[in-house]
């Protein structure tokens, strides 16, 4: 049986229309992101405990109170790259 990350990476490669990458890291000749994808790449983290999931798990209570989609921006600091947070079926709805 597959450990639990390469079935997260398959699960989530099907749902983005991609395929996992096996040979993810410096060993592949496609991409060394862990879906092979034609428009992004993606790096997926499988984590026992996320720490600011209680910020998400805030953020999408008062979303959904609103009737719109949760949302989340991440800047540290002196960093010029703001990352954005977006549940996976949320993303997929924003992208159809």
């Amino acid at each position: 049986m597959d450990k639990l990350w390469k079935r997260t990476e398959r699960r989530i490669a099907k749902e983005l229309g991609g395929q996992r990458n096996s040979l993810s890291g410096s060993n592949s000749k496609v991409t060394s992101g862990d879906v092979i994808h034609d428009r992004f790449y993606v790096e997926i983290k499988e984590r026992k405990r996320i720490p600011f999931y209680k910020v998400i798990e805030e953020t999408i209570k008062n979303a959904k109170q609103e009737n719109k989609i949760p949302l989340i921006v991440i800047h540290e600091k002196g960093r010029k790259n703001d990352l954005v947070i977006l549940r996976l079926r949320d993303f997929k709805e924003v992208i159809k």
